[in-house]
């Protein structure tokens, strides 16, 4: 078999099988899938085999009502030469559908994870190379799991499926494959970073990790600690932290890929730990609370994207770490502090830090950098769950072009966004008696006032959006691209949002 295997770099505590792409079949011991479209002819897909198996498998299918539609399934045993293989149909629906292989390579990984298999190959004869190429994506970033601190799994539980080998996808798989790896490594470091505990990943053990991950493509770091966050002011992002033991940090990541451009700056809310500070949180669900840095998260993953298929574009990610704690020395509800813009903050709600970490780390973007584009992400609010659930992001933005460029990034990628308004109206909300402004206004419009107190620390002529992706970066059910756990989200809306509109 020539086979030329297409690795995807991983953590070693997480689990994701590799794809590779071949002309024709293996021999030995795997599992084999056959795409099938709406208007294949089963019997003529499944030529390759002799009559008695070809027989079975189309027999079986019908019974179990096998329609086509992309990520459906349909499976059975056949006598191969004396080998008991296990057989699967696996839709792909009709033309048209640019997420069919997603969902097929998804699908397939989903089923066999613990299977007892080690090996899936794919019949993927008659598909594109791109189409090849999202199957094998969809499959290995579907198998992601984090199984770390897990020493007692039963058998059944343990994974088993090693390795996709695509075959017959076409000359350009494999090609067309790179991208996409380089997005799967972007996945699993986001991943691994928001399943972590907040006794392992805090603000300087992120700072790390990231280091570690990114240093070796030719990122460039710059890390603030907690005296240079002093020097410049940073009074909004310290008053988060001074409640912690553990010192914040602001973290820099910068991708020099797009000549003397300006760069395009992300902006991550790192909370590694929100316990609420003084306004504390409810203690049911607060071990969830270890992954309000996905928006952190987020941006480390894009980075590590765009530095491993090397985009043609300037890019800086910036992370706001800090633990949000209630000790002796915790910022209180009334403590008015200066922001690094020099405007006051009187804090309302001690359990509203995402915003103020975001202020400074803001500000400091834009004097550091000068960026044309600015977008935020952040786990900033429970209102936008009760707004959009977990289907939508929240976007909001001062320039109608940039929302709807990252609309089209969200709907190509599959990490969607739905525009909400903003206005002086909203923004009048956050208005102080005794400051510029408060971080905390009523539950009315939660989602919204918290993006009017974010735009007031975007300079003029800044092109800034921001992203609440509360209900995106945790799932309590799978997934297409993803188990129960840690999404990913945000990683390929980042990485499309860049490809499609920055690269030169």
């Amino acid at each position: 078999m020539a086979c030329s295997p297409a690795r995807v770099s991983a953590h070693k505590e997480t689990v994701v099988i590799k794809a590779s792409f071949a002309a024709t079949r293996p021999e030995g011991a795997y599992a084999l899938a056959v795409t099938v479209g709406r208007d294949d002819m089963l019997h003529d897909r499944l030529a390759f085999l002799p009559e008695a198996p070809r027989s079975l498998v189309v027999r079986a299918a019908e019974a179990q009502r096998f329609e086509r539609d992309p990520g459906t399934v349909a499976e059975t045993f056949i006598d191969d030469d004396g080998v008991a293989r296990r057989v699967l149909l696996v839709g792909i629906g009709g033309a048209g559908d640019d997420a069919a292989g997603e969902r097929a390579g998804s699908a397939l990984a989903a089923r066999l994870l613990l299977s007892g298999e080690a090996t899936l190959v794919v019949d993927a004869q008659g598909l594109d190379a791109a189409t090849g190429a999202k199957l094998a994506f969809g499959a290995s970033a579907r198998s992601w799991r984090y199984d770390h601190y897990r020493t007692k799994l039963p058998r059944k539980q343990k994974p088993t499926l090693e390795e996709i080998v695509v075959v017959g996808a076409g000359a350009g798989a494999e090609d067309a494959f790179a991208s996409e790896a380089a997005l799967l490594a972007g996945l699993d470091l986001t991943r691994a970073l928001v399943s972590e505990p907040a006794n392992i990943v805090y603000p300087e053990s992120f700072v790390e990790r990231a280091r570690a991950a990114l240093e070796p493509l030719g990122v460039a770091f710059e890390v603030l600690d907690e005296a240079a966050m002093r020097e410049l002011g940073m009074g909004a992002l310290l008053g988060v932290a001074q409640g912690s033991v553990r010192p914040p940090r602001l973290l820099a990541m910068r991708w020099n890929g797009g000549g003397d451009e300006a760069p395009v700056v992300f902006v991550g809310k790192g909370i590694t730990f929100d316990t609420g500070g003084i306004s504390i949180k409810p203690a049911a669900g607060m071990e969830a609370m270890k992954w309000d840095m996905g928006g952190a998260g987020a941006v480390t993953g894009a980075m590590m994207a765009l530095a491993s298929r090397k985009a043609k574009a300037n890019v800086v990610g910036v992370c706001a770490l800090a633990e949000n704690m209630p000790d002796g020395n915790a910022q209180r509800p009334g403590d008015i502090v200066t922001s690094m813009s020099g405007q006051t903050i009187e804090v309302i709600n001690t359990d509203a830090e995402g915003r103020l970490v975001l202020a400074d780390a803001m500000t400091w973007a834009q004097r550091q950098y000068q960026p044309k584009v600015m977008i935020d992400l952040a786990t900033l609010t429970g209102a936008m769950i009760i707004s959009l659930g977990h289907e939508y992001g929240g976007l909001f933005a001062n320039d109608d072009d940039l929302a709807a460029k990252l609309a089209d990034a969200g709907r190509a990628s599959g990490d969607k966004l739905w525009r909400l308004p903003m206005g002086d109206a909203y923004n009048k909300i956050m208005d102080s008696q005794i400051a510029d402004m408060r971080n905390a206004g009523s539950r009315d419009a939660g989602s919204i006032t918290a993006a009017c107190f974010l735009g007031r620390f975007v300079d003029e002529g800044v092109k800034w959006a921001h992203l609440d992706i509360a209900g995106m970066v945790w799932a309590d059910k799978p997934g297409t691209l993803y188990d129960k756990g840690a999404t990913g989200y945000g990683v390929a809306l980042l990485n499309r949002f860049i490809a499609d509109n920055h690269e030169i």
